[in-house]
């Protein structure tokens, strides 16, 4: 429903505005901070209040559940001897959403 915030940590040691970032770094909590809002009903939260509201969809708080890495990496950009992430990347959470890079936040190097 509204943007967060990713966060890459200097774990991966390579920065040049920010810390760069690769698949792995798609931990809940830690890279990906909480969404405002989720509207899927495999979301237990949301399943429970929208049974508790008659059926009325009714979003609640998005902590997203990413077990898998990014897809795709960067193909020709290792960071940590793992793809580095670009644009293209996406990361998929367990309740069914879809979680991508609107603005990277990096604007001096681009990654391929």
């Amino acid at each position: 429903m509204a943007p967060s915030v990713f966060l890459s940590l200097p774990t991966n040691r390579v920065t040049a505005t920010l810390p760069y970032a690769n698949i792995l770094d798609n931990k809940p909590m830690v890279n990906i901070l909480p969404f405002v809002m989720c509207s899927s009903l495999a979301n237990p939260l949301v399943a429970s209040a929208t049974a508790s509201a008659l059926g009325v969809l009714t979003p609640m708080p998005c902590v997203p559940v990413t077990v898998a890495p990014w897809a795709p990496g960067s193909p020709t950009v290792m960071i940590a001897n793992m793809p580095a992430l670009n644009n293209t990347s996406k990361c998929m959470c367990s309740y069914g959403g879809v979680i991508s890079i609107n603005t990277p936040g990096q604007f001096t190097v681009q990654v391929p």
